[in-house]
């Protein structure tokens, strides 16, 4: 188990990336019935909760699991966006930036990421 703050955010990162690589392979598996993408997307699902098993043993799980979904959230539409031609209208767009303004009042206002 990591003992440091840095490792355990590097860890929910790591995560996050992975539930992201999932989650664009999703869109690729046609109900899982193609076999690489239905491969990676279970993969790398899999490592993701693995490695958010980490963090959230130290830091409080409603703060780990709203900065792994909502990270996750705008990442994926922007995956989406630059490698499926997604389009965002103005209201999706004003949605994903108040989702990373609450990962940010979280970072830096919240006392429940102290440790």
């Amino acid at each position: 188990m990591p003992s440091t703050v840095f490792a355990n955010y590097a860890l929910l990162v790591a995560a996050i990336v992975a539930e992201v690589i999932a989650t664009t392979a999703l869109v690729r598996t046609e109900s899982f019935t193609r076999l690489w993408p239905s491969v990676i997307t279970i993969v790398f699902y899999a490592v993701s909760f693995w490695l958010l098993s980490f963090p959230i043993r130290v830091i409080p799980a409603g703060i780990v699991y709203a900065i792994w979904s909502g990270t996750g959230i705008v990442l994926i539409t922007v995956a989406a966006w630059l490698m499926l031609g997604q389009r965002l209208d103005l209201p999706a767009i004003i949605g994903l930036c108040l989702i990373i303004s609450g990962v940010v009042v979280i970072h830096l206002f919240s006392r429940s990421v102290e440790h």
